[in-house]
């Protein structure tokens, strides 16, 4: 076990479930085979999560002296993040019976640790 570096996206305006498909594909891998499969993967949660892992490789590098070629993800996670809170900020759908029905507007907290591998 190496030395940890650690970045954090907060508020991205994805729904955690649709970030955990992408980050379920690149959790274990170099970080660079990371990179090139996020850059061929269709989700639009791939652009955020591409720009956290440059960040944390940016973080290693400056902040560490940590080569790039030797780091991998050791551990990628999505949290919920605030959805929009009630009131007049609220959108809606209608429901039956002439009811109505809240959108819920989903954020989520994206976290990365990177290793260095012996």
């Amino acid at each position: 076990m190496g030395t940890e570096v650690k970045a954090r996206a907060k508020h991205v305006p994805i729904s955690p479930s649709k970030v955990r498909r992408v980050i379920d594909q690149v959790r274990g891998k170099y970080v660079d085979e990371a990179l090139d499969l996020l850059h061929f993967l269709p989700h639009s949660a791939a652009q955020p999560v591409t720009k956290l892992i440059l960040s944390a490789i940016a973080n290693a590098e400056e902040n560490f002296g940590i080569p790039r070629d030797e780091l991998y993800i050791a551990h990628i996670v999505a949290d919920d993040g605030p959805g929009v809170m009630p009131g007049k900020g609220w959108r809606r759908r209608f429901g039956g019976r002439g009811r109505w029905r809240p959108i819920r507007k989903r954020s989520s907290h994206i976290t990365v640790v990177l290793e260095e591998r012996d």
